[in-house]
């Protein structure tokens, strides 16, 4: 994977191994997004192999150092493209990444699938 780029302040992680009857939902989602992202400098976009949430394919998520990691699920290529640039774009600027729940896309208040806090707080010791 390449080293990220210091001027990003998000890195949006799209499950390419998500599929359906339809054929590759993750890789045509990505690439999708690949286009639609190329003139954003503040936000990386990356494939990932499986984010283990196979039952609410497409699922994405949302990183970046020292900020909540979001993981959201039923995405489509269709339907979602400008709803995950805009959560991509209202993450970017949150300083924890934590954007309110009012301010996110419809599909990023109903299909999250789980929030992860930053490793530095992980790996800080209980006094």
């Amino acid at each position: 994977m390449p080293a990220e780029d210091p001027t990003t302040t998000a890195t949006l992680l799209v499950c390419v191994t998500c599929k359906s009857d339809e054929g590759p939902l993750g890789a045509n989602l990505f690439a999708a997004l690949a286009e639609r992202l190329a003139a954003e400098p503040d936000i990386a976009l990356r494939p990932i192999e499986c984010l283990s949430v196979c039952k609410r394919p497409c699922t994405v998520a949302l990183a970046a150092a020292g900020k909540w990691t979001y993981v959201v699920g039923d995405l489509t290529r269709g339907a979602h493209v400008e709803d995950i640039v805009t959560a991509a774009r209202r993450y970017a600027a949150a300083p924890a990444g934590i954007v309110p729940w009012r301010e996110r896309p419809l599909p990023f208040r109903k299909g999250v699938v789980s929030r992860t806090p930053p490793l530095a707080l992980v790996a800080t010791p209980l006094v």
